[in-house]
């Protein structure tokens, strides 16, 4: 096209992009040349706007068997087991198509860990929507997790636990991250890469369509009231196909059928085939007439650019093409070789014997442009430091705070979501959602899998620094307080627009917390996703670092729950509260506003409170324990009253801080434990071996949930009605 020039906007490029194009090719690219620059050179695609600060998160340790670069990351588990994981966003998609969008990015996460050669056992998510008074959120919120629901009970990969939470600037852009993990023997690990000159490029699962053309770059935009007709732009998934895709891939992988695998994704067609050829350093010519399509007439940048669902690319030795065939002929799914592997590093598109377009492989990945932005402190940063906390201080009726606390979207229970997923499918789940983290038992082993999904998204709003490093430790003590030992992190870091100097000062200070957490705690990034863009009407949602974790507990049956278990049991507080209201949730329930000093984190502390959960379920000493997080000591006391059925008389003394800060202060490194009395002596010890601090709380029992602090009763409620309004909060709006 002669005035291609002109066309660098429609496919999402900057002006200095195209330039640079010109450069690198040494010539004008065609149209279609021009469309897979955008895709890949989009940041949904090539990360331009956030390589640069990634490369500082720790990736490698002893437990690492895959880093960042394949389709997931990789860590041993037990002997040759090993746990294949990764986290994606599907924000815009949610937004504009909320059934679909979500149940899209369960399929694609899903197809990311069975490339590896793993079989995906479980499913988890992170959910952020506007507040619930909003009729659109409501719908939106319905349609999402509808849709995560609805694909992963389909496919028969339980959902077992994630998170969700509400804030006004998630009104427009909600955020849908999703993460699955696989199992796999480390000698079967699969990569996608494109080994082997002359080996065929087969495309194999669902026919090609119009649906999600242009899927990278609608995610690498802002969004706007226009943009719920976008529609076209979101895919449509079939997790009925999925299932079968699933099995005759692995099949095949079983046989030694296939030497390379890519799950087809973002960009489609153009992704799968670019990266497998840039990690093998070769390159891939493909035919578009021989890729089955479920339309016609589609133009050859339609065809590249498809994100039709279910599908793979697959490398294979020319000798096993025909049986690999018969395999997807028996699961009655599409197989087709569609190209070949190259010595001339060149991506190359025909149609029959016309050359469509050829570019240097490298160009596509290895030359994406890396953008260190401007960035700038808002104004907000140091402004929200100080806050008034009298109203919260001077509040007094703490028994009505609580039951709001209770009965905040944030903090209530989430079983109206997570019972229309099936946690138990597949019959490994053996702690199910609503506890810290989930558990699963590790098929031939006593060991056992913790897995948790976390972030404070008005922490990273407020410092990101200090934000992204405790979303790190917040989700390793989940997985602590369940008894297992965290191991390594995926993440899905969701920012707004980077072009803008404050966004990308939040963006470069919340890495830089969540890589100093990870190299304190030693659990290091295995692969991730970026999500920026995730603006409404030019309003940019809270920053949200989100951060998966995978944990390992040596003996299955010793894993910890949330839940009181027994009366008479001893109450300890571990770790140390301080004076910190800021950030809390109690001061904006009463204030509505996000402000005040994020409460300080010290990973010394953290790493012995892990240590001691860690030895004290090893023993046997403890029944239960409880991460205390949002809402404080007093919320993380309820919680567990209420989700064991048995109440709690508590008193305690603690002079040296407020009583609104004892009840609902957020400190870090806390966890409230419960364990049989004839335990004592031997639970303090191993606190003390470990420089715990604790303070003794009380005891199990009863039918009510009282607290007094200092000599003085300030909570009595009965549990039943704490209950009540904890369960039931959701579930009655969403009627």
């Amino acid at each position: 096209m002669s005035d291609a020039q002109n066309l660098w906007k429609e496919h999402g490029l900057t002006k200095e992009e195209y330039d640079k194009i010109l450069a690198l090719l040494k010539r004008q690219p065609n149209y279609l040349e021009l469309a897979l620059f955008g895709v890949m050179w989009s940041e949904h695609c090539g990360y331009k706007n956030s390589k640069a600060q990634l490369r500082k998160f720790p990736v490698k340790g002893a437990q690492v068997v895959q880093g960042p670069g394949e389709n997931a990351g990789v860590v041993r588990l037990d002997g040759k087991l090993c746990a294949a994981f990764k986290m994606e966003s599907h924000n815009h998609p949610s937004a504009v198509e909320p059934y679909q969008g979500a149940a899209t990015g369960v399929g694609g996460i899903i197809r990311d860990i069975f490339a590896m050669g793993a079989r995906p056992v479980a499913s988890l998510d992170s959910l952020r929507f506007g507040t619930l008074e909003d009729a659109h959120t409501r719908q939106l919120f319905r349609g999402v997790v509808a849709g995560v629901g609805g694909y992963g009970n389909c496919i028969g990969i339980p959902t077992v636990g994630g998170e969700v939470s509400f804030h006004p600037s998630y009104k427009g852009n909600p955020l849908l991250n999703a993460m699955c993990v696989g199992l796999v023997d480390e000698d079967k690990i699969f990569k996608g890469q494109a080994v082997g000159v002359g080996n065929i490029v087969v495309l194999v699962g669902a026919r090609t369509g119009r649906d999600g053309i242009k899927g990278a770059s609608f995610a690498s935009e802002e969004l706007s009231e226009s943009d719920r007709d976008k529609r076209p732009n979101v895919q449509v998934g079939d997790p009925f196909m999925e299932k079968l895709l699933l099995e005759a891939s692995l099949e095949v992988l079983e046989a030694g059928l296939v030497v390379g695998l890519q799950d087809l994704g973002a960009a489609g067609l153009t992704s799968s085939t670019v990266e497998m050829a840039g990690r093998a350093g070769n390159g891939i010519t493909i035919d578009l007439n021989k890729v089955p399509m479920r339309e016609k007439g589609m133009e050859p940048w339609e065809t590249m650019l498809s994100e039709s669902q279910e599908r793979m690319l697959m490398v294979v030795e020319p000798s096993k093409v025909n049986a690999l065939t018969k395999v997807f002929e028996k699961w009655d799914l599409n197989s087709a070789a569609i190209g070949t592997v190259t010595d001339d590093g060149n991506f190359t598109i025909t149609r029959g014997g016309e050359t469509l377009a050829s570019v240097p492989a490298e160009l596509l990945t290895d030359k994406v442009p890396v953008n260190i932005r401007e960035q700038r402190e808002p104004a907000y940063f140091k402004a929200l430091k100080t806050a008034d906390f009298s109203k919260l201080k001077g509040y007094g009726d703490w028994n009505e705070l609580l039951e709001r606390l209770l009965s905040s979207p944030n903090i209530a229970s989430k079983r109206w979501v997570y019972e229309q997923y099936d946690c138990t499918v597949g019959v490994n789940t053996v702690v199910r959602p609503g506890s810290d983290a989930a558990v699963l038992r590790l098929p031939g082993s006593k060991k056992g899998m913790a897995l948790a999904v976390d972030c404070n998204t008005r922490y990273t709003y407020l410092d990101p620094q200090r934000g992204g490093a405790i979303a790190v430790a917040e989700s390793a003590r989940n997985v602590a307080v369940s008894g297992a030992k965290p191991l390594a992190i995926t993440n899905c870091l969701n920012f707004g627009n980077p072009e803008k100097p404050e966004i990308y000062w939040q963006f470069v200070k919340a890495t830089d917390g969540v890589a100093s957490a990870c190299e304190a705690l030693n659990t290091p990034v295995t692969g991730g996703n970026v999500s920026f863009y995730n603006e409404y009407d030019g309003q940019a949602i809270q920053p949200s670092p989100t951060i998966g974790m995978v944990g390992v507990i040596d003996d299955v049956e010793k894993r910890l729950t949330s839940s009181f278990k027994r009366e008479g049991d001893i109450v300890l507080l571990v770790g140390e509260s301080l004076e910190e209201l800021g950030a809390s949730e109690a001061h904006y329930i009463l204030t509505g506003k996000d402000e005040g000093e994020v409460p300080v984190l010290d990973f010394d502390k953290e790493k012995a409170l892990y240590a001691f959960l860690s030895e004290g379920a090893d023993k046997e000493l403890l029944s239960s324990a409880h991460d205390c997080a949002d809402g404080g000591l007093a919320v993380a006391l309820a919680e567990s009253a209420i989700q064991g059925g048995i109440g709690v008389t508590l008193a305690w003394e603690d002079k040296n801080i407020s009583v609104a800060a004892a009840l609902f202060g957020e400190s870090q490194s806390r966890a409230v434990v419960s364990f049989n009395s004839k335990h004592k002596g031997s639970v303090e010890a191993l606190l003390k071996k470990h420089s715990v601090p604790f303070t003794p709380l009380g005891q199990t029992g009863g039918e009510n949930f009282s607290i007094n602090l200092n000599g003085a009763l300030v909570i009595s409620r009965a549990l039943t009605e704490l209950a009540r309004v904890w369960d039931t909060t959701i579930s009655e709006i969403m009627k």
